[in-house]
């Protein structure tokens, strides 16, 4: 940067959280920074957004994340919702034949199925959400050129331990040739075959940019800048793991085929030229990821040039063969080589971290990268803003490398299997020993939906989530457990369809105040704030209803948690959200029949109504039958404690105060008696 003087200085910034890479996962964080009120940059060496191709499949529980945002409709309204899977294999003859019909995504398991709609849609929508909520703005063509970490600092969360000097490139240097103004987007530049441009930019700009650059001090720093992370450069870890000989293709095309099913998502087999995974997607367009050629095992040298638009798709016709397949219109292709890698470390003392692509890679054929990748720092940012807030012991911050770390080392396993069964050639009979069973293709398949779909997220026993086990042997292998010598442990059997360390499955509910019907995903926005919910059982039972009233006593109490842990000045529910399901005819009880903790009175809005609901008949929608299906028995109750990101904490006795209170009390700071208006 240069004062009007023509000298050269260095300017300097302090922010709470500086986030390296502005593809998905970096939106998805500034998305979460940008509704918290912390003070972010986000930065990306590219000087344009994503204008074709990359990522486009979104799964069900991202769907839910980003509905929790208020930017899922946008989604699914422009998205192409996927519904059926085909698989094609060959026949005795060896032509390739429809074997099999599946549902795309497994009935009931989300209130949402899988769709796909290209990356930079979803880019747009983050923007247009950090833009609604804050003055944060992706920073494009900037990049960082050195970093340093004070170690001495990095338990002081107060302070800026990090050091990070960032250097702005040329519109030329920051605009890939690839993406300005050619009909066809080449996307090999951001593909696994090109070759790593970050250093030739850093000393293109500082040679030609002298002196354009500035200096960021940052409490906290996120790398979401790709499989090749600077930042995890600089941190010194590794993705450890290897490539297979598989290179696949990917072209997104407007087919002109009498292929009959191109409308469909399917995986095809043939009997000698590779095989083909079909993604119908939004304008008219089809993905096709097409299998290529091997080279040497272990990741041989590929050689860039003999792979063009033309190669891929006369791999495509061989495979696809008796059935015709061209095109007039290509919006974007590539060509990648498929590994699966996952980081050895996550965090730097707790202050630097590392998402998506940055800790692991792994092929696209499952549909995961865009989906882990947000999802990494969606269980990233709700930790980062309550320890910058003060409100959470930094321990906390410990469980996104047990939790996320455990995850993707169950997304290489699954993909390793996947990948393999799907780029092998088939078993032409019984004896076949080297070729792949077409059944269990079939069967690996159906069984991966669950995984796939991002439901079946578990995580491991630690402070923040109270179930039975090892904390060490659940998670990564790090010791994320209550430092309380007796643990707060979940009582299970009292909701027998919820499960601790999942995110919490939705039903229809009606609001006690005006009978209108809600999934109660929809009520747990991500705002940063915990859930308590109460689910108090029939309240025309005397007993129930007595116990709810005096949990509502104590939890106002002087000194209850809900007071403790709320600062002063803020509302009695800013830090702990109090939602009540009870489960009785709606028409029985008054909304102000209950203690005044469920819903707050407010001087100049008035009761909230928007708190308490019932598990009942809706005129129009049905019964969503909630005590059924989370097991809940309407004599007895339960209460259940959510995380900010919905997943589900602790399971207990509808009034256990005392369990509560354990709870949060492991890693929550005092904050002081809250005054609510």
């Amino acid at each position: 940067m240069t004062n009007s003087t023509g000298t050269n200085r260095q300017s300097k910034d302090h922010v709470d959280v500086l986030i390296v890479g502005a593809g998905p996962a970096g939106m998805m964080l500034a998305n979460w920074m940008s509704r918290c009120g912390i003070k972010t940059r986000i930065v990306d060496k590219r000087g344009t957004k994503i204008l074709n191709g990359q990522a486009d499949g979104l799964q069900c529980r991202t769907l839910e994340i980003l509905d929790s945002f208020d930017i899922g409709h946008r989604v699914w309204r422009e998205a192409n919702h996927m519904i059926e899977i085909c698989l094609w294999n060959p026949d005795e003859n060896g032509r390739i034949r429809r074997s099999n019909r599946i549902a795309d995504t497994i009935p009931g398991v989300s209130r949402f199925t899988q769709v796909v709609l290209h990356q930079g849609r979803i880019e747009r929508f983050f923007i247009d959400s950090i833009r609604e909520h804050s003055d944060i703005e992706v920073e494009r063509g900037v990049l960082p050129s050195s970093f340093d970490f004070d170690k001495s600092k990095a338990a002081d969360f107060n302070d800026y331990p990090i050091t990070v000097a960032l250097q702005t490139l040329s519109e030329e240097e920051a605009t890939p040739q690839q993406q300005n103004g050619s009909a066809t987007r080449d996307g090999l530049f951001r593909s696994n075959l090109a070759a790593d441009d970050t250093e030739d930019l850093i000393k293109a700009s500082k040679r030609n940019n002298a002196g354009h650059s500035e200096v960021v001090k940052a409490k906290f720093m996120v790398g979401c800048d790709g499989a090749r992370s600077w930042v995890r450069k600089q941190l010194g870890f590794n993705l450890i793991g290897d490539s297979t000989d598989y290179i696949w293709g990917v072209l997104d095309i407007i087919p002109i085929t009498n292929f009959p099913d191109i409308r469909m998502r399917c995986a095809i087999h043939s009997a000698d030229h590779g095989s083909v995974m079909v993604i119908p997607r939004e304008n008219k367009l089809v993905r096709l990821y097409i299998q290529l050629q091997s080279t040497t095992h272990g990741g041989g040298k590929v050689d860039r040039s003999k792979i063009t638009p033309e190669i891929i798709l006369q791999s495509a016709q061989r495979i696809i063969a008796p059935y015709n397949l061209t095109y007039e219109y290509c919006d974007w292709w590539t060509a990648y080589q498929i590994g699966q890698r996952v980081g050895d470390k996550f965090s730097l003392d707790e202050r630097v971290f590392l998402a998506g692509d940055a800790v692991h890679t792994h092929s696209p054929k499952a549909g995961q990268g865009m989906n882990v990748s947000m999802q990494d720092t969606y269980n990233l940012g709700w930790k980062i803003i309550s320890v910058a807030k003060g409100l959470c012991d930094p321990r906390v911050l410990k469980t996104y490398q047990s939790e996320r770390r455990r995850i993707a080392q169950d997304l290489i396993d699954f993909d390793y299997r996947f990948s393999r069964l799907f780029s092998g050639r088939p078993a032409k009979d019984v004896m076949d020993e080297e070729g792949i069973s077409m059944e269990e293709f079939k069967d690996a398949f159906e069984k991966g939906n669950m995984f796939a779909s991002g439901t079946a997220v578990n995580y491991g026993a630690s402070l923040i989530v109270a179930k039975e086990g090892s904390a060490v042997e659940q998670g990564d292998g790090t010791d994320v457990a209550s430092a309380e010598k007796n643990r707060v442990i979940s009582r299970n059997h009292l909701a027998t369809g919820l499960n601790v360390g999942m995110r919490i499955p939705s039903c229809k509910v009606l609001s006690q105040a005006d009978a209108r019907p809600w999934h109660l995903q929809e009520l747990l926005k991500s705002d940063g704030r915990w859930r308590l919910v109460v689910f108090p059982g029939d309240l025309q039972n005397r007993n129930n209803f007595n116990r709810i009233v005096k949990l509502g006593e104590r939890l106002v109490s002087k000194n209850s948690f809900i007071t403790r842990f709320t600062p002063i000045g803020q509302e009695i529910d800013s830090v702990i959200e109090i939602l009540t399901v009870h489960s009785g005819s709606r028409i029985k009880i008054d909304l102000l029949d209950l203690p005044d903790i469920f819903h707050p009175f407010h001087k100049t809005q008035g009761w909230d109504y928007w708190k308490v609901f019932v598990d009942d008949e809706s005129y129009h929608e049905g019964h969503g039958q909630i005590y059924q299906n989370y097991g809940i028995d309407p004599q007895r109750g339960a209460s259940v404690i959510l995380r900010p990101d919905q997943y589900i904490s602790w399971v207990g006795e509808a009034d256990d105060y005392d369990d509560m209170e354990q709870f949060f009390a492991a890693f929550m700071k005092p904050q002081g008696p809250a005054s609510h208006l």
